[in-house]
């Protein structure tokens, strides 16, 4: 496999969760590090973890529905880092009701952050892959982007359009040292999967322990995977040029397609 050492990344949503776990895989790495999302304090937490490994950091107050920033962003990181080289486009949002009950904005937001802007960076970086002929695109997808998914019609939606960008990119990229793969966990013991727990438990009037394992009572494995678990695929995306237009599964045989 190839090193990565030296090469420029931008994690999405890396603040928090899985996100965090992939920045601080890459920098073990060698790898700079941009990470992106909301949350100022989240990112100052996992710069400063990143530089405690050694390696180089920079973190980008981001809020994905805004595109002019979203535009601006790799040049940005550009900026301070280098051109992006490994792109991780895990920034998600869920959402949850039957069809007949889910709202306008809920079905644009959720596409928007899901898809639409994994998209618009994903435009904007491909062109100087293209022209230095090496390239990583990861898309944090989800087993939801390969079955449906009861009451989350506008997270399957999008999970099942980002598997798709995904593979026409790496048939587009492939001759010119791009590739793009998606990693497809199932239940992942992050914030995201604590707030689904807890909506459930509204709704129903069970207890949250009760919802949580109701939730993995199909996985074969009995447990959620934890954000090091699928960082670790990450890695191996990045490093090895001969995985393209693939949907790594990380949830415990949950799902065998």
């Amino acid at each position: 496999m190839e090193s990565i050492s030296g090469r420029v990344a931008l994690v999405t949503g890396g603040g928090r969760g899985i996100g965090r776990a992939i920045a601080l895989a890459l920098a073990r790495e060698g790898a700079a590090v941009a990470v992106a999302s909301r949350s100022v304090p989240e990112l100052e937490q996992v710069t400063s973890e990143v530089q405690a490994l050694g390696g180089r950091a920079f973190f980008l107050p981001l809020d994905v529905l805004d595109r002019r920033a979203l535009l601006g962003a790799p040049a940005e990181v550009a900026r301070a880092l280098g051109p992006v080289d490994i792109l991780v486009n895990n920034a998600g949002v869920h959402g949850s009701a039957p069809i007949p009950r889910i709202p306008d904005a809920q079905w644009e937001g959720v596409l928007q952050v899901n898809l639409t802007a994994p998209f618009v960076l994903t435009r904007e970086v491909l062109p100087g892959m293209y022209e230095r002929g090496w390239g990583r695109v990861i898309n944090v997808a989800s087993v939801a982007g390969k079955i449906g998914v009861r009451y989350a019609a506008a997270y399957v939606a999008s999970k099942h359009g980002l598997v798709g960008l995904t593979r026409t990119l790496a048939l587009e990229g492939a001759r010119k040292g791009v590739t793009a793969n998606a990693i497809c966990p199932s239940w992942v013991d992050t914030r995201m999967m604590d707030e689904a727990v807890q909506v459930a438990a509204d709704a129903t009037g069970r207890g949250a322990d009760e919802v949580r394992a109701a939730m993995l009572a199909a996985n074969p494995s009995g447990r959620a995977a934890t954000p090091a678990e699928v960082a670790e695929v990450a890695v191996l995306l990045a490093r090895n040029g001969a995985i393209n237009g693939q949907c790594i599964h990380v949830d415990g045989g949950e799902v065998q397609a």
